[in-house]
């Protein structure tokens, strides 16, 4: 079944709108709704960059695809942007999401997880920012990421470099470092790897630096790799194929250190309701990670 709609002046095909993408009983009718109501908060994060989507046709619980070549199928005014691979070995065209239709024509794919490079589609070379993905190994928890994000805040702090936080929506956290000042992905990883392997120096029994999964039980991995060129990281706003739709959400210090004291999960949950809530009261708590200039220092 097909239902047309306009979205600012473009008529918008919407197929199986009813089927259900989520064991929560989410439908594809509420991942659309979501995204439509956080379009003007989500946007600027995704503007001129190059998106992966992660389709799950048959929901969350089915066979899922990273998608990097925009559909031939898409509609005209869908923008993409044609990037060399990493390897220099052939151009891709990624879509490139610059206004609510073609977010919701991306919806529709039931592409429910958005993808970002840290880099612009102009600039592919050079990262606007550095992110850390801390991820744990159970039986830790999003908790002991909590409380290691405080001190891997301070650490930055101490280089002068600050961060922000948000949720993966799933079991991590990750920490955001904008930089807007063309440091090339050499320069990033180079730093990211050299920091992360001191703070697991500093912390062996609690975080480990090697990607090697035998060594992650019971501990924090703190991944650095994803400051590549040819990596992304899940969008800040983004949904998250999970039982049900939790969102990758940006949250404060304050309520970082709050969980970690209280040793309560549920204040780093977020589904996308509480998401459209927290907008409407908070704004957009990652709007300064656009913007905000801060160069690399020498470690």
């Amino acid at each position: 079944m097909t239902t047309t709609v306009q979205v600012d002046r473009r008529k918008l095909n919407l197929t199986n709108v009813d089927k259900v993408l989520y064991p929560s009983g989410h439908t594809k009718a509420d991942v659309i709704r979501y995204y439509n109501e956080i379009a003007p908060i989500i946007l600027p994060h995704l503007k001129n960059r190059h998106l992966t989507l992660k389709r799950y046709p048959d929901g969350t619980t089915a066979e899922a695809f990273f998608e990097k070549q925009c559909p031939a199928h898409r509609p005209p005014w869908v923008k993409t942007a044609g990037v060399l691979t990493s390897r220099r070995e052939r151009t891709i065209d990624f879509c490139v999401v610059q206004d609510k239709p073609s977010l919701l024509w991306v919806a529709n794919l039931a592409a429910l997880e958005l993808h970002a490079p840290l880099a612009l589609a102009s600039d592919p070379d050079h990262a606007t920012c550095m992110v850390f993905d801390l991820d744990p190994g159970p039986p830790a928890d999003i908790i002991d990421c909590a409380r290691l994000a405080l001190d891997f805040r301070d650490i930055l702090e101490e280089l002068k470099l600050v961060s922000f936080p948000k949720t993966s929506g799933g079991k991590g956290l990750h920490l955001w470092i904008p930089l807007n000042t063309k440091p090339t992905f050499d320069d990033t990883k180079t730093f990211a790897n050299a920091l992360a392997t001191l703070f697991a120096k500093r912390n062996p029994r609690q975080v480990t630096a090697v990607m090697t999964k035998s060594l992650r039980p019971g501990k924090v991995f703190v991944d650095w790799s994803q400051n590549d060129r040819g990596k992304t990281t899940v969008a800040p706003y983004s949904l998250r194929a999970k039982d049900s739709p939790t969102v990758s959400t940006p949250v404060s210090w304050d309520e970082v250190e709050k969980a970690a004291k209280r040793r309560d999960r549920k204040l780093l949950h977020f589904e996308y309701e509480d998401v459209l809530a927290r907008v409407e009261e908070l704004g957009d708590l990652f709007a300064p990670v656009l913007k905000m200039k801060q160069k690399l220092p020498n470690l």
